[in-house]
């Protein structure tokens, strides 16, 4: 009879992680119905978007205009690096941010904005924060 009231530990995850989960899946299918491109939360799908962000760069926006684009690429990073290394999200005010399970912290929404200026990669940060080289 207990066995009906557990839970296990993958089905849980804190309320930071509503909104970003919210903006990559967003992402996800944008990307999928506008761009024609599949993104499956795998590392290697990073590139591609690492390839999008350079285009973005090229065609010279302004921030604002690309900032959702940008902060849903950086959410879907999070999602790949919390599936691959069960980071969890966390959020204060308006700055979300994983922690792995190791301690480290890190900010994927930045590095896109990062990535948008030349002076970051998502792919980067995931394969730091996960180990993959």
């Amino acid at each position: 009879m207990t066995t009906q009231y557990a839970t296990q530990q993958t089905d849980y995850r804190p309320a930071a992680a509503a909104r970003p989960v919210r903006w990559a899946a967003d992402t996800v299918a944008t990307m999928r119905e506008g761009a024609r491109l599949r993104l499956d939360y795998s590392v290697q799908s990073l590139r591609r978007v690492d390839r999008v962000i350079e285009e973005l760069r090229h065609d010279h926006p302004p921030y604002e205009a690309v900032a959702r684009v940008l902060r849903g690429f950086g959410a879907y990073t999070g999602e790949v690096i919390a599936r691959e290394t069960g980071a969890e999200w966390h959020a204060t005010a308006d700055t979300h941010w994983l922690r792995t399970p190791d301690g480290r912290i890190w900010d994927p929404v930045s590095e896109a904005r990062q990535a948008f200026t030349g002076e970051g990669s998502l792919r980067g940060l995931c394969r730091e924060a996960t180990g993959a080289h």
